[in-house]
């Protein structure tokens, strides 16, 4: 059985609903690993790494100092040559740590939007057998900055973010994407709502506006799921 480490970097923001069922779907064997509690795995000892998302910017060490601890334990799994999958952080600091640059995204992305699959993707083993157009959860300011280093691919694009996902040119199983699909399961976004209620309602999101965003990831639930526990298989084919 394969093993995976999971890197958690909030309390509250967990694996998500859909990620465990990919996961149990895969058949891999899975710890979590806790980055404020500058918890992080000797890469030697599993198969792979998925970095989940998080509260912090890349750029706030002083503020979250166990970044500057999995920055460079980052650059030890890159040397590993192990497979990684970064999530909304877990992306922004993978693409950093390849060379990227991340900064304020033109506009602050939240809800659910379309995905858009570009041919770097569609020749991609990350979206094999995907549709060409993804419903995506969207929740964050910040984003891979453009133009990105000549050695990573843009997978997939949308209105509100250039690079939705990326990879490393000869370099297929490190993968990062921007949107956040393994939490669009309702009980996840409820809660994801509770906690960051504050940042949400300044950047223009009342009761109504988030009672909308929920109804409408609720509507696409089904297609959350079947095309994350996909993509996630298709990761796991590069383990």
């Amino acid at each position: 059985m394969k093993k995976i480490a999971v890197i958690q970097h909030a309390s509250w923001e967990g694996p998500g609903y859909f990620l465990l069922k990919g996961m149990q779907h895969c058949r891999v064997d899975v710890r979590v690993f806790q980055a404020w509690n500058n918890s992080f795995p000797d890469p030697d000892q599993f198969d792979a790494m998925v970095l989940l998302g998080g509260v912090a910017n890349v750029d706030e060490v002083e503020r979250y100092p166990f970044l500057h601890l999995e920055k460079h334990w980052l650059q030890e799994v890159l040397r590993s040559g192990k497979p990684c999958f970064g999530m909304c952080l877990g992306h922004q600091l993978l693409a950093e740590a390849l060379g990227g640059t991340i900064g304020r995204n033109f506009c602050n992305s939240v809800g659910v939007i379309t995905g858009m699959v570009t041919s770097h993707g569609k020749a991609h083993p990350f979206f094999a057998n995907s549709e060409p157009h993804l419903p995506l959860l969207k929740w964050h300011g910040q984003s891979v900055q453009t133009p990105v280093p000549h050695h990573f691919d843009i997978l997939m694009t949308s209105k509100e973010c250039q690079v939705e996902a990326f990879s490393v040119k000869g370099r297929p199983h490190l993968v990062g994407v921007q949107f956040d699909n393994h939490a669009a399961h309702a009980a996840d976004l409820v809660q994801w709502c509770e906690h960051d209620r504050v940042w949400l309602s300044g950047i223009g999101f009342n009761q109504a506006r988030i009672a909308a965003m929920l109804k409408q990831a609720q509507q696409e639930q089904s297609v959350f799921e079947r095309d994350f526990i996909l993509l996630f298989s298709n990761f796991c084919t590069m383990l």
